[in-house]
């Protein structure tokens, strides 16, 4: 069946005039033995293609994904089972807590959403009832937030004079909805992934300016200030405030009061915590109480001041609250409500996404575990999609509640029914006491909780340390909140945020690299050269033999600019004459391709010479970007640089490659070929970590010997330099155990008989007893050579894919070695042209490799 599927495919490529690829660059001759180790030595690998079919299976869902898609729905199931007292407890004393957290600050928020204090409760109870279904973070608590309470409020505020037909909580819940819908498919989707691309710079610059917006929109409140609209613009409402100091009221003293009462409780427990270690969970509970204890105690003055005067209250208060879910219902939504708020639908997902998924990866890190960003997405969906027909409006994670509820030692997502219950009973229990709450007294609580979502100046200047090219983005995210709206706030730091990410993928350069040795440094002497003590012999019969230099000598590559940091004292120059190393730093796409190679191709240029300088005849033959040597001149037949024989590509940070970027690789791969012309220039590649990558790669032409120009014959002078890996001789894992169960069995008997270890050349101890320690592992059969095996790392069918830059650069040396002594046979010239180029490789050079046998 599978010869007659390929025949079928050969005649349809036939038939549409499609050339099937042949063999890779001539694959029978690169395997036919012609590698520097024997093939009776080690076992050949040819390494295989990814197919299409590889890629479909390994994206499309099959049966068993399917399964485990929808299991992963519900993430309860993997951990209600072994639900135990210890877990119960631990959620009981957090779901508490928040409980009595949340309820007045539902009821807040709910006044910045233009909405009676009532619809903040419904939030509040079906975001922590729903939530723990699809919850992956036990500390998340979903309800009104300040935020998204304002956006929602501007919502409400210009649907009210655009479409007057609808109350304002039926838009709010048309907002839920619609907006829980577009989240709940991103989730189902699994493009939780998409949170990723907002940047920790526009979430916080998002985050101070909303808290500078809302302070600045319940100062007025607090000081019971009226004459204007507190929804314009900050700045403006901070000058009105300003202004209508003079008409303050008695709500200031309801306000002022109790946010600098909740500020001194704050600090007051935070400092007898530090002070009394032992009692730090009673002020931490303390601490986070002191909402509800306000609340109580100004509700309570309320009620003595207003009790005569309940329908003239001598300061604002928030009036009658209805029992129960009074507006539950089937939320309305039609056309025209839908095109009243769609443009604010992008800014509403936005805030919805970016405030929950930020605190719950954070707390998630705090806390040891991983959150899955999708599910998070389900589950944010789910409760504002549900939340609307109890009359909730659009509700997400809240940062101080969730602070609350981590440090109260919650154990599972199940603490959301918790609060859930503590909810219902406030909204079933406690209405009545609601009608004397002093509506300052809500502003300063509001006050009091998004302070803290205000960036400090600490945490800005280390923004500053790390990449001061964000900090400009976070100040004008900011400064667009205070002089415009949060959504223009929202829209600048998110496209500056990618319009910076692209500039530095267009702008990515890459870097060629110079070639240095360099020794180990322990303490104040060099590895290798430490005295002859017991601890350091021990220490180096711990060190692999294999291939190690005795000295600890080896290798490295650093940029030749020294623009890594590296010392610039340090002299790099190419690897070899002609042989160049470039990495690419960031990636290479479509987007930087460009960038890199025009770089790239400058400097060689540069550097080298052509290999016939006259391969244009006349002066008419010359390009118009080569015109020469002025007139009159002639051209430098004795060039001192080195002509073009390789080039070295470190594709370590380069993990997928396109048609656009491989066609420009084709591109210069010509343009050097006719720079070195008659000569090819060899192209070698190192640390590619994608089958794919090296698919693509090959499919254009790389990863082989390309033919010359003229001869259109290479192989003739070409041997391949492959890695391998050696199983079972010194390198292997038994060889080192049982090494390490010789020095221990020798340390055990020593310690017996209370004799130590003495270094010596002969092959006993001096005690007459056991074989040295030398003899015994020599003896072990981990040591025998004939148990070692020798396995290629790469395929022989690409022998120019490398598994690392050294042996790249030895592969390519040697080729451009043997190139130019197959030259010199060919064309019988004098080899003293080219000993000038490679001084310092010739046969020891290719002696030396052929014995290693790997790089």
């Amino acid at each position: 069946m599978a010869s007659n599927m390929e025949k079928l495919g050969h005649g349809l490529a036939n038939v549409l005039g499609i050339k099937l690829d042949a063999p890779e660059g001539g694959s029978d001759k690169i395997t036919r033995g012609e590698s520097v180790f024997s093939v009776s030595s080690a076992d050949t690998y040819v390494e295989q293609e990814p197919t299409a079919w590889e890629w479909i299976c390994e994206t499309f869902p099959n049966g068993r994904d399917v399964v485990a898609y929808l299991y992963r729905l519900f993430p309860f199931l993997a951990w209600i089972t072994r639900y135990n007292t210890t877990w119960l407890w631990g959620d009981l004393v957090a779901g508490i807590t928040v409980g009595a957290v949340v309820v007045p600050q539902g009821m807040a928020y709910a006044k910045l959403a233009e909405l009676p204090v009532e619809y903040g409760l419904y939030s509040s109870f079906m975001g922590v009832i729903v939530y723990w279904f699809f919850a992956t973070s036990k500390d998340i608590t979903i309800g009104p937030v300040a935020v998204m309470s304002t956006v929602t409020g501007e919502i409400v505020t210009r649907a009210a004079g655009n479409l007057p037909q609808y109350e304002g909580h039926q838009i709010a819940s048309a907002l839920g909805i619609i907006a829980g819908a577009i989240v709940c498919f991103l989730g189902l989707a699994r493009l939780g992934w998409l949170v990723d691309f907002i940047s920790l710079t526009a979430i916080s610059a998002f985050m101070t300016g909303s808290a500078i917006n809302i302070i600045a929109g319940q100062v007025p409140t607090m000081m019971g200030i009226t004459g204007f609209s507190t929804r314009g613009a900050t700045y403006e409402v901070i000058i009105n405030t300003l202004k209508g100091l003079p008409r303050t009221k008695l709500d200031a003293a309801m306000g002022l009061t109790a946010m600098v009462a909740l500020y001194v409780i704050r600090f007051g427990c935070t400092a007898l915590a530090g002070r009394y270690p032992a009692k730090a969970k009673m002020f931490f509970f303390l601490s986070t109480l002191r909402t509800v204890f306000i609340i109580l105690l100004y509700t309570m003055v309320s009620w003595l001041v207003n009790m005569h005067h309940r329908d003239n209250p001598r300061f604002k208060l928030i009036g009658k609250v209805p029992r129960g879910f009074q507006h539950a219902a089937v939320p309305v939504i039609s056309k025209d409500m839908i095109s009243g708020f769609a443009s604010d639908l992008p800014v509403t997902v936005i805030v919805l996404l970016i405030e929950h998924i930020s605190i719950s990866k954070s707390f998630g890190r705090v806390n040891n575990y991983s959150i899955d960003p999708s599910q998070e997405l389900v589950a944010i969906g789910a409760a504002n999609l549900l939340g609307p027909f109890l009359g909730g409006y659009p509700a997400t994670g809240s940062f101080s509640r969730t602070a609350i509820k981590s440090k109260a030692g919650v154990r599972t997502p199940f603490a959301g029914v918790i609060t859930g219950i503590v909810v219902l009973l406030a909204i079933y229990a406690l209405p009545a006491v609601f009608f004397y709450i002093p509506n300052a007294t809500l502003s300063g609580v509001i006050i009091h909780a998004v302070g803290d979502l205000i960036t400090p100046p600490n945490t800005v200047y280390r923004f500053w340390r790390i990449s001061p090219l964000e900090v400009p983005i976070f100040f004008a995210g900011v400064l667009v909140t205070v002089f415009s709206s949060i959504e223009n706030g929202i829209y600048t730091t998110i496209c500056v945020s990618a319009a910076m990410l692209l500039f530095r993928i267009f702008k990515a350069r890459g870097r060629f690299l110079g070639k240095v040795k360099v020794r180990s440094v322990e303490g104040d002497h060099l590895l290798g050269d430490e005295p002859k003590t017991i601890e350091n012999v021990m220490k180096s019969s711990n060190r692999q033999k294999s291939h190690d230099n005795d000295d600890s000598t080896r290798e490295i590559y650093l940029p030749i600019d020294h623009n890594d940091g590296s010392n610039p004292e340090i002299p790099l120059q190419t690897p070899a004459p002609g042989i160049f190393i470039y990495r690419f730093s960031e990636g290479y796409n479509y987007p930087n391709a460009t960038h890199y190679l025009d770089y790239m191709v400058q400097v060689i240029f540069k550097e080298c010479r052509r290999t016939n300088p006259f391969t244009y005849g006349k002066l008419g033959d010359r390009p118009w970007n080569d015109p020469g040597p002025r007139r009159g001149k002639t051209l430098d037949e004795h060039d001192p640089r080195p002509t073009l024989k390789s080039v070295i590509l470190d594709f370590s940070s380069v993990n997928n490659v396109d048609i656009t970027s491989v066609q420009h690789l084709i591109d210069v791969r010509n343009q050097l070929d006719r720079f070195a012309a008659p000569e090819t220039v060899e192209w070698h590649f190192a640390c590619i970590n994608n089958r794919w990558t090296k698919r693509a790669l090959a499919a254009a032409g790389f990863g082989y010997p390309t033919p010359d120009l003229q001869s259109g014959e290479s192989y003739a002078r070409w041997k391949p330099i492959f890695s391998v890996a050696e199983i079972g001789g010194d390198d292997s894992a038994a060889h080192v155990r049982q090494a390490a169960d010789d020095r221990a069995l020798s340390r055990h008997g020593d310690e017996e008989t209370g004799h130590g270890i003495e270094i010596e050349r002969s092959s006993e101890s001096t005690d007459g007893g056991s074989p040295s320690l030398d003899k015994k592992i020599s003896r072990a059969k981990a040591y025998e050579q004939d148990n070692s095996k020798r396995i290629l790392v790469h395929g022989v069918n690409r022998p120019l894919f490398h598994i690392d830059l050294t042996s790249a650069l030895i592969s390519a040396v040697q080729n451009a070695e043997r190139k130019r002594i197959h030259s010199q046979i060919a064309h019988n010239q004098n080899s003293s042209q080219t000993s000038q180029d490679y001084p310092n490789y010739g046969a020891t050079a290719g002696e030396d490799v052929d014995q290693k046998g790997t790089a």
